[in-house]
């Protein structure tokens, strides 16, 4: 498995995220935090799966959340740049 490296932003993006959701739900933001470990394991798995996005990066859409999880990967490892949150239509 490819070698995954964080950008510290990410950490305070997300707790920000958990606490959000948290606050909504009781036990939700825990959740949130589950389906992003199974994101990140996924990622670090199969990064080519997720399609491209832009300036290099591809895009991970976390299930049962609006959040996404930007990332770049070479043959060593994976670089992950920002998760957002991101609504569809």
């Amino acid at each position: 498995m490819r070698k995954l490296e964080i950008h510290p932003e990410v950490y305070e993006e997300l707790e920000a995220a958990r606490s959000w959701y948290e606050d909504r739900l009781g036990g939700l933001g825990a959740k949130f935090l589950d389906q992003i470990d199974l994101a990140m394991t996924a990622i670090q798995k199969s990064p080519e799966v997720w399609p491209l996005h832009f300036h290099g990066t591809r895009r991970y859409l976390v299930h049962r959340f609006p959040f996404a999880i930007l990332y770049r990967y070479t043959e060593f490892f994976i670089s992950e740049t920002s998760p957002h949150f991101t609504f569809s239509s």
